[in-house]
């Protein structure tokens, strides 16, 4: 049988591609998203897609639901879910770790 990826937990480490002009993102979720994906484009760019499903981590040994986003350009993101815009103009520095909260919304 064929194992969903994002039905597990995940307790690997998460190594993030930064530094210079290129930085992360991490969305915090609350757990009825486990599984939901994630699509980031950059400002202007709707089209320019890319996405990530969001994943059960530990976090000081609580379950913490994110998706993660790295090697982006230094900028502005907009985040989608389901093909609508949840949040625009999402700020991303570069060298930098930017973290956007979505629990209880």
């Amino acid at each position: 049988m064929h194992e969903i990826y994002s039905a597990r937990k995940h307790p690997e480490f998460v190594v993030l591609d930064i530094g210079g002009d290129i930085g992360a993102l991490i969305v915090h979720a609350d757990e009825h998203m486990q599984g939901v994906e994630v699509e980031i484009s950059p400002a202007g760019d709707d089209l320019a897609l890319s996405h990530k499903e969001v994943l059960e981590r530990s976090i000081d040994g609580r379950p913490a639901f994110t998706a993660v986003f790295d090697g982006l350009a230094a900028g502005a993101y907009t985040l989608w879910v389901r093909g609508e815009a949840w949040n625009r103009g999402v700020s991303v520095a570069g060298g930098a770790v930017a973290e956007l909260d979505w629990r209880a919304i």
